[in-house]
């Protein structure tokens, strides 16, 4: 027994020759964010050598580490791109704001003019039949004169028909009776 404790202690003296004590550091480990991007230098199966954005290299678990972006990061960036649309988006809509009112405004004025051209035309529709019936109208009376003409050129007339037979009698009368008149 005694020398199977010798050989023990033999053993185990290269073990605890070999060993060293080390401490870590408060910058020894630095937590990485998922999503966070890196250059692999070195990788094996169980770790790989990588160097960060601001150049600082050390070793990650190779578990750890995929070629894909994670979920959360490609969300996040869809979000930020959507608050990125939808600002751009309140902006087009301000800047649009006024041609939209004018269009608004110029829509409104065509309508009025719409329903202005349209009874226009059918008061221009009215006209035209009231138009039509007084051509018809004149073409039936076409060669007639006015009542009050008529009635005036007929008593001109007879007035002067009775002053012409009036006169033709005293002429006829004095013809006969040697230029005398005898009344």
């Amino acid at each position: 027994m005694k020398h199977l404790l010798q050989l023990l202690i033999l053993l185990a003296l290269p073990l605890s020759a070999g060993a060293q004590t080390a401490y870590v550091t408060d910058r020894a480990f630095r937590t990485l964010e998922s999503g966070q991007q890196l250059e692999i230098l070195n990788r094996n199966r169980n770790y790989a050598q990588v160097r960060l954005p601001d150049g600082t290299e050390g070793y990650v678990k190779a578990a750890y580490l995929v070629s894909d972006k994670p979920a959360r990061l490609i969300v996040e960036e869809t979000q930020a791109e959507n608050a990125r649309l939808e600002a751009e988006l309140n902006k087009l809509r301000e800047a649009f704001a006024q041609p939209a009112a004018t269009i608004a405004s110029l829509e409104q004025q065509l309508e009025e003019q719409q329903a202005a051209l349209q009874d226009s035309q059918a008061r221009a529709a009215t006209l035209a039949e009231e138009n039509r019936a007084l051509e018809d109208r004149q073409g039936r009376f076409k060669y007639s004169l006015p009542l009050s003409w008529v009635g005036g050129a007929v008593l001109v007339c007879l007035l002067a028909g009775f002053l012409g037979g009036l006169w033709w009698t005293d002429y006829r009368s004095r013809k006969r009776h040697g230029g005398f008149r005898i009344y």
